[in-house]
């Protein structure tokens, strides 16, 4: 179905619309509707939403580190190999729809049948359980593994999706094995609906707590009913299967494993040592927060396939407008900063905490306050745990907010951690983005602290600033030297430089006036919107993070894979190197200083532009 991409969903259409139209337009001879047959598409449904709540939960837990089993790092390459687990929920889908038109035994299921639901147990935990441990034996045989199986274990750090990642003929033996069930209730006539959904539900929820990598099944459990610990397998007990390959081959019961003496002799220790296992202190927490009203979707903890690419808007994430209607208002009642990623940069731990506001919300007079409150609320959680250093991501750094950080700097004099707001290393990346041979640059944008230190930088250094309004011109040259203001200029022509440093507030009219070819470099947190496909332009400041930066497996906002921006950045070399001091309010630390730092950890320059 990869060919097909999104269109791919279009393959229920037709059995859909006819199910809709056979339930409220043709009656049988008893005038009794087929629930069966329209109850199909809304169960797909709720099997995508099921797989999807596992997906964020799983992401959310390992992220904070909490009865996290395996450390091990997941990266793009298998998010990329992952992405097309809805595909056996289509596949299913057909199989239902095709199920009902063929055979007249699917027709007019009544809802519930315990004899049904009871033979259905039965046949799972005999026939399907002990066939499924020997298809899972066989397949570690080399020659199938390496044909086949192979392709589910390229993943040692699990997810919950990786439990539906086979290639297709071996998805196929895994449906036979789990249509026995089903048919044999079917053609002895005590299938119900709810038999078929239930068991299929079961499946699902107990493959994806399998790979979930992360210990939830509590101890009192097995200790109120000893005998479970053959019936039920635990996430830990599975994640070692990926680790050892040779042992715990088990579907869900754990019974044949101890039958055949195939049990990993350290699952309990490893389920028990994951269970106790307390939340991550890092050392480096970056703050950022929501960005569009789409973002949420594009969170480490929304979608997995959006994540892992640059911040784009998607046509069909309109349809999901409730959910983002119901996100809003809980933004605008409530909230408590939450952890979205972890990553490890050699021995040092890192997260990104996200404060639940939309960017809209800081330009909000009446939000300011609940957001500086939740920052301020970071600030003091991140100090008691002892983490290092806080970076200021986005507008959570706001001067009209909290002065770049400052004002929590004054109002805890006796915080141990080190607040970064990035600005030396956002400055050092504009300078060294500009084209060498510069003489003149035209600067376009709010005078911010980082705006204002470049442009200190360039005239100090020679390079002759232009500015299009002239009160700014004139507030700027008032903190500058008689000598450098020379080099601070005022232009009412914007075809004065094709090297154009501008912040977000670039409106789409300026970028028409300027001369065919400009090069635009943002030096804000956002982006201009891009109105010209004859100019170019740079990403906002950021630099390509080394390989060994570990567990990347989702982009920072609009940048490309693996790219990190300055911000985010400064707060992690600021813990390389031990500095022990703030970069917050009007303090800036050595712009050159910070440049070569960052290059000597493995930090390279972003060189790419593009068009709009």
């Amino acid at each position: 179905m990869a060919r097909l991409g999104n269109l791919k969903y279009l393959v229920l259409a037709p059995f859909a619309c006819h199910s809709i139209y056979t339930f409220f337009m043709i009656k049988d001879e008893s005038h009794q509707r087929d629930l069966f047959y329209i109850l199909v598409l809304p169960f797909t449904l709720s099997r995508m939403v099921h797989y999807q709540l596992w997906i964020s939960l799983s992401r959310y837990r390992t992220a904070k580190g909490n009865n996290r089993i395996l450390d091990k790092s997941i990266e793009f390459d298998q998010v990329d190999r992952e992405n097309n687990w809805d595909d056996q929920i289509i596949l299913l889908g057909l199989l239902y729809y095709v199920v009902y038109l063929i055979l007249e035994q699917a027709h007019h299921m009544p809802m519930w049948r315990t004899d049904g639901i009871i033979l259905t147990a039965l046949i799972h935990i005999g026939p399907v359980e002990f066939l499924y441990y020997w298809l899972h034996r066989a397949l570690h045989h080399h020659f199938l593994y390496s044909r086949y199986h192979s392709h589910h274990h390229s993943s040692i750090a699990t997810e919950p999706i990786t439990a539906v990642i086979h290639p297709f003929g071996e998805l196929l033996a895994y449906y036979t094995l789990f249509s026995i069930p089903l048919f044999t209730t079917l053609f002895t006539g005590t299938a119900s609906i709810a038999s078929f959904g239930a068991y299929v539900t079961y499946v699902d929820f107990m493959n994806l707590k399998g790979h979930c990598n992360f210990e939830l099944i509590p101890k009192w459990m097995f200790s109120i009913f000893p005998p479970l610990k053959y019936l039920m397998n635990t996430p830990s007990y599975h994640s070692l299967h990926h680790t050892q390959f040779r042992t715990n081959y088990s579907l869900f019961m754990p019974m044949y494993d101890y039958i055949y003496n195939t049990m990993d002799k350290s699952s309990d220790t490893l389920y028990e040592k994951s269970l106790e296992r307390a939340a991550e202190v890092p050392d480096v927490v970056h703050l950022t927060h929501l960005t569009t009203l789409e973002s949420i979707y594009h969170l480490r903890l929304g979608f997995a396939s959006l994540a892992s690419k640059p911040h784009a808007s998607k046509w069909y994430l309109c349809l999901m407008w409730p959910i983002t209607l119901w996100s809003i208002m809980l933004t605008c009642i409530s909230g408590h900063t939450f952890v979205v990623e972890r990553n490890l940069f050699k021995n040092l731990k890192l997260q990104t905490w996200a404060i639940p506001k939309y960017r809209i919300q800081y330009f909000m007079q009446w939000q300011r306050e609940s957001i500086n409150n939740l920052i301020e609320e970071a600030f003091i959680e991140a100090d008691q745990k002892g983490i290092k250093v806080l970076s200021l991501g986005l507008l959570n750094q706001a001067k009209q907010l909290n002065r770049n950080g400052e004002i929590f700097i004054k109002r805890y004099p006796h915080l141990k951690i080190k607040v970064i707001d990035g600005s030396s290393l956002a400055v050092a990346v504009v300078l060294n983005s500009i084209p060498k041979g510069t003489s003149q640059v035209v600067l376009r944008g709010r005078l911010s602290k980082v705006a204002s230190n470049i442009a200190l930088a360039l005239c100090e250094g020679g390079i002759q600033v232009v500015m299009l309004d002239e009160e700014d011109k004139k507030r700027f040259k008032a903190k500058l030297t008689p000598e450098v203001a020379t080099n601070l200029v005022f232009s009412k022509s914007y075809n004065v430089s094709k090297t154009w440093l501008v912040g977000d507030e670039l409106s789409e009219d300026e970028q028409l006036n300027a001369p065919k070819g400009t090069l635009f470099i943002p030096f804000s947190q956002f982006s201009p919107r891009k109105a010209r496909k004859d100019c170019f332009y740079f990403n906002t400041p950021a630099m390509i993070a080394p390989k060994h930066l570990e567990n990347v497996d989702s982009c920072e906002n609009w940048l490309p894979r693996r790219v990190m921006s300055a911000w985010r950045i400064a707060g992690i070399v600021h813990a390389l190197e031990g500095w022990n001091e703030h970069e917050c309010g009007d303090m800036m630390l050595d712009t050159e200083k910070v440049w070569k730092a960052s290059l000597e950890h493995g930090f390279c320059p972003l060189t790419k532009i593009s068009a709009a």
